[in-house]
């Protein structure tokens, strides 16, 4: 992998685009493995949460670099929208981590934990797959689409921050 044009931290869309490129695996399997694999992790992390409980969780809350407040943000989602959460946490970055601990902590029941989690993964697996997977031929061009985009967001955003800034100091 010495030409490898990937960089230093590759992301799982990296690796599905490598697989892509290589022409060596096919995406019902990728998409079969990352759904086990998803599942399976998170099952763990239930059973890590509902055996262990709230006193595990806020031991290894600094070790694990959970932040209070997604906690925070995870319990109240729980207590909106209960198995549903499982199901959108798995595209929330930081709550795909805990999902799965918290829910065993606050006793969601397995097998709704099961189903929503299986379906959760299969569509998140499903999505970051194919996303890498079709779009291997234009890898390059998409790269690049999304550099310039990141710069065109940036400055809207800096432009934003200085007119929101300046009415401010106006008043």
């Amino acid at each position: 992998m010495q030409d490898c044009p990937f960089p230093a931290k590759p992301s799982c869309c990296w690796r599905v685009f490598l697989a892509y490129s290589e022409h060596k695996l096919g995406l019902p399997w990728i998409i079969l493995v990352g759904v086990c694999a998803a599942t399976l992790g998170d099952n763990l992390g239930f059973a890590i949460g509902y055996y262990g409980g709230r006193p595990l969780l806020e031991r290894y809350q600094k070790t694990l670099r959970i932040r209070p407040k997604v906690i925070a943000r995870g319990e109240e989602l729980f207590a909106r929208y209960g198995a549903v959460t499982i199901f959108v946490a798995r595209f929330i970055a930081g709550m795909r981590i805990i999902a799965g601990p918290l829910a065993g902590v606050l006793r969601m029941p397995w097998r709704k934990f099961l189903l929503f989690n299986f379906l959760g993964a299969m569509l998140w697996v499903s999505v970051i797959a194919g996303v890498g997977y079709l779009f291997g031929k234009h890898w390059e061009a998409l790269v690049d689409l999304v550099q310039d985009a990141n710069l065109a967001i940036a400055v809207v955003v800096v432009i934003l921050c200085a007119l929101f800034w300046w009415k401010r100091r106006k008043r």
